[in-house]
């Protein structure tokens, strides 16, 4: 009986705590218009108004602020997208981001609900005097010496053209996604690296400046863990020509402050054989994800034309400590080409594109911890591998389910969903291989289906990332 009256007790101080939430919910809810403004929706109390606004697709904002000043005000509110999170009915987007023939950079978003696109304004085009001022003036490839010529191909395999420092701005940035916005962090401007970071709100469809990187780099790898925006290595420009960064940060987004964790200590780079092969190759990291409570990130041994795969290390941020990733975790990640290992987690998997020479031979792996190797799961991936692209293909855990992005044969960009079921797996690893001029929506037979596609003329794939809004 004691036990009822108190669990009794209990229910009825839940009942009265979630009654005053409820209340001060309410109480935020009718001023966000307003002390004496137009109602949201005529004969209607405002609280419900906002409540059929948060249930109507993300894809229809862009027209019901257009309506009056009262929407535009309640649509752009952070209200109603806590409100909409509360009620379950946030949406993932899918933002992709383009180089097209002018060497600019361009995001554009798929609604998956609508199938539509929309595309983003551009990022503000800004270099920092002061970080401009450090640079030499001289043109990075004449600059970089004897030591920068054994880089030299680093900058070939990343930036592929020579001449794309000075005319792309953001060249090298890297991107990232936390709390339902996009981040834009550093890259080269005027062949100098940059420290800056740029926020895209799709609320209220803006960039902002957000606090600086503490080091400026370029071609970094970045991952989300723990609601922190983590990133590791990339390169700076020193004295001698680009230095690849064994350095790390992590960004929190709530107080707008990053701050510096342990470096990588790149362990097998540290027992070359000789003092000749410690000053060639260079230790850089390939990719970056977050699996299972730490940061995994695949590392190389590089200097043109050589390109020497090394394992990896983890990162527990319990600890601030780093450690050998597992041999067959680290020597058995699939390679989209030098110095980019591209990798996702879906539904608490691990997954990685095996990419190939051939058309539409490349395989999905997914690692297995327990026996610590790379599996394949799925065959015959329709991608094309162009040799004069940067990016053939790109990945992304996009509602609930692994995508590959990609390019056509009639230069649309693709994004495909694929099934990872055991009936499709077991499909596509007994079926032959396809003919290379199969098509896009030939594919879905085969485990895939397209999503959305739409030409946006010749452009290359960058990057890509997911919000859910």
């Amino acid at each position: 009986m004691g036990a009822f009256w108190s669990h009794s007790s209990k229910q009825g101080s839940d009942e009265q705590t979630r009654t005053q939430v409820e209340c001060s919910k309410r109480k935020r809810l009718l001023v966000i218009d307003g002390n004496e403004g137009p109602r949201i929706i005529s004969a209607l109390p405002d609280e419900l108004s906002i409540r059929i606004l948060a249930r109507v697709p993300l894809g229809c904002y862009s027209k019901l602020k257009l309506v009056c000043k009262t929407w535009n005000h309640v649509l752009r509110d952070s209200e109603i997208f806590e409100l909409r999170k509360e009620i379950s009915f946030s949406e993932e987007w899918l933002y992709i981001l383009m180089k097209d023939e002018e060497e600019k950079l361009i995001w554009n978003a798929l609604d998956p609900l609508s199938g539509k696109w929309q595309s983003l304004p551009p990022m503000p085009a800004i270099i920092y005097e002061e970080e401009f001022n450090k640079a030499t003036g001289w043109s990075l490839w004449n600059a970089m010496g004897t030591s920068g010529y054994r880089l030299t191909g680093i900058v070939r395999g990343w930036f592929g053209r020579k001449d794309s420092l000075d005319r792309t701005p953001f060249c090298g940035c890297a991107v990232g996604a936390i709390n339902g916005c996009l981040y834009v962090l550093g890259g080269f401007a005027k062949a100098c690296a940059l420290k800056c970071v740029w926020r895209y709100d799709p609320r209220i469809n803006t960039w902002t400046e957000v606090a600086p990187m503490t080091t400026a780099r370029a071609y970094c790898k970045t991952a989300v863990l723990n609601n922190k925006l983590y990133v590791v290595g990339g390169v700076n420009r020193g004295r001698g020509g680009l230095t690849p960064l064994q350095s790390a940060e992590a960004y929190d987004p709530v107080t707008n402050t990053w701050t510096q964790i342990s470096n990588m200590p790149f362990a097998r780079a540290q027992v070359l054989p000789t003092a000749f092969l410690a000053d060639m190759l260079k230790p850089i990291a390939t990719g970056m994800t977050a699996f299972r409570g730490k940061l995994c990130v695949p590392q190389s041994l590089y200097s043109w034309p050589f390109f020497v795969d090394v394992g990896g290390e983890t990162y527990d941020p319990a600890t601030d400590s780093w450690m050998e990733m597992p041999n067959g975790m680290g020597d058995g990640w699939p390679a989209r080409q030098a110095g980019t290992k591209l990798s996702v987690v879906v539904d608490g998997n691990l997954y990685a594109l095996d990419p190939s020479s051939s058309l539409d031979s490349g395989k999905i792996k997914m690692y297995d911890p327990q026996e610590d190797t790379w599996k394949v799961i799925l065959r015959k991936v329709p991608v094309i591998d162009f040799s004069d692209s940067e990016s053939p293909y790109l990945l992304a855990g996009f509602l609930g389910k692994l995508h590959v992005i990609t390019k056509d044969i009639g230069d649309n960009i693709a994004v495909l969903q694929a099934d990872t079921s055991e009936g499709a797996v077991l499909s596509s690893s007994s079926s032959s291989p396809s003919d290379p001029s199969t098509s896009i929506s030939d594919s879905e037979a085969d485990g895939w289906k397209s999503i959305g596609s739409r030409h946006f003329g010749f452009v290359e794939l960058v990057s890509c990332q997911v919000l859910k809004i």
